[in-house]
């Protein structure tokens, strides 16, 4: 057994809670100008941010308490509706062609929803539970299992290009193809994909228009110079000038300048540059070492999931926000095209911090149902944070998933906190324990304790044998 089960699982809240934390405190640094300009108040764009962090960690705390188990259904529910949104945000119902080039929202009252970001998440769920413990090497063959996984990904992909969002396309197909990755695909078939998606990014960079013009820019930044740093890359070339004025400690939360209307959207796509000119090289790389901790321990808690299917869904989903993080990054810092992709759990946004954040209670529900955590948790009881929040204690399945019966509780002997243990569990990993049984006899004296009359008995059993044979030659004699 793992000397610290519960560490995937701690870790994880507490990256996301450290990240929900960071994000709210620099989308209110980062757009206070815009708020002003706005004429409302300066925390106006904060406050909204806030509540969305706010239901996020609501939706987070609704998947600890859902067992993994029982996600079967409800991703397919959730799958259905993210195809009938991505249809929906296609008809006059969308929004966003005017001010940002791809019609990708719809208006829901005050609220906007971007179904991209649910079916991104939604195939991660539902896409792991269709291919786990089936024949991924052959994704297009009938029969193998993965088949409607792949026609359902080709059309939410096309759905979404259809909007106009490539970036977003990219970001989904990546989880399609880490989903696929996982589950076991041929690298030859990874090869042709791989070629597709180069011969689009190319068509793209031939077809001119502004998707063009990012594929410039970002040819630019990697030579070290920009030639139009008035027109096509304003955005990227200001970014660059508040990661080098922030330097290594940063000019001080909230003494950003480039927020002042210098930078477009560094509330939005840009925060990670508002992040390094205000804390520095320091707190880029806190963000970065974040991402990459939430990653790590993602995918270490698939590694040790209890079945196949939330093998895929937890890497899947860790994967799904840690590339999403880093393409964000990465065009921040120059290394990628500008694709509009946010920072995810960082950036202001409405409805897709409830569904990251959401994501990721699904990703700590697994790391909570490992074997080991289980054992655990049952042996030793829940953490105060399971406590405080009221999540119920995670029980074990079996190899298809299933939940096995519960199994009758006592508290242990001489404990003053008072936590369940389940002694048949435990005694089916561990063994009897010494204790146990001594415990057991412990109303019963040894022969060592009852001393000189135990001595007695013994010699009359030795004895006995001698006396017969006497008896024996007097009723002979």
């Amino acid at each position: 057994m793992d000397s610290r089960p519960l560490l995937d699982y701690t870790m994880i809240r507490t990256v996301v809670l450290v990240l929900a934390g960071l994000g709210v405190v620099m989308v209110l640094s980062s757009s206070m100008a815009m708020s002003v300009a706005n004429n409302q108040a300066p925390w106006s764009i904060a406050l909204r941010q806030l509540l969305m962090v706010i239901g996020g960690l609501i939706a987070f705390w609704a998947a600890l308490k859902i067992p993994p188990s029982r996600l079967h259904k409800l991703s397919v529910v959730l799958m259905w509706l993210a195809v009938l949104l991505l249809i929906a945000v296609l008809t006059p119902l969308g929004t966003g062609k005017e001010s940002v080039g791809s019609q990708s929202w719809l208006e829901l009252g005050p609220l906007r929803l971007q179904p991209s970001e649910l079916a991104r998440i939604a195939i991660a769920i539902w896409g792991a539970q269709e291919v786990a413990n089936k024949d991924a090497t052959r994704p297009l063959q009938a029969g193998t299992g993965t088949l409607r996984f792949t026609v359902v990904s080709v059309i939410c992909l096309a759905l979404i290009a259809a909007q106009g969002d490539f970036g977003m396309a990219v970001s989904f197909a990546l989880v399609v193809a880490f989903i696929l990755l996982f589950a076991g695909i041929s690298w030859r078939t990874i090869g042709i994909f791989a070629g597709i998606g180069a011969i689009f990014l190319f068509s793209q960079f031939a077809a001119g228009g502004f998707r063009s013009n990012r594929f410039h820019v970002y040819f630019d930044a990697l030579l070290g110079h920009f030639e139009d740093t008035r027109g096509i890359a304003f955005q990227s070339h200001q970014g660059f000038l508040s990661l080098a004025d922030g330097a290594l400690f940063g000019v001080g939360l909230g003494q950003s300048r480039a927020k002042w209307f210098y930078l477009p959207e560094a509330q939005n796509d840009f925060i990670f540059a508002v992040i390094g000119e205000e804390l520095g090289l320091w707190g880029g790389a806190l963000v970065i070492c974040l991402f990459a901790m939430l990653g790590y321990f993602g995918l270490r808690a698939a590694r040790r999931a209890q079945t196949q299917e939330q093998r895929l869904m937890a890497a899947s989903l860790a994967a799904a926000v840690v590339s999403q993080a880093f393409i964000n990054i990465g065009y921040v810092v120059g290394l990628l095209p500008v694709t509009g992709i946010q920072l995810p759990m960082l950036s202001a946004g409405g409805t897709s911090a409830v569904i990251t954040f959401g994501a990721m209670g699904v990703l700590a529900s697994v790391a909570r149902h490992e074997p080991d955590a289980v054992s655990a948790m049952q042996n030793y009881g829940r953490p105060l944070f399971d406590q405080l929040l009221l999540i119920g204690e995670p029980r074990p399945v079996d190899k298809q998933g299933t939940p096995r019966p519960k199994t009758a509780s006592r508290k242990r002997e001489g404990s003053r906190s008072g936590r369940v243990v389940r002694p048949n569990q435990r005694d089916a990993r561990f063994g009897t324990p010494v204790t146990a049984r001594g415990a057991a006899g412990a109303g019963r004296r040894t022969d060592d304790e009852r001393g000189r009359p135990s001595r007695r008995r013994e010699q009359a059993r030795y004895d006995e044998p001698r006396n017969s044979a006497r008896r024996g030659e007097h009723r002979a004699g």
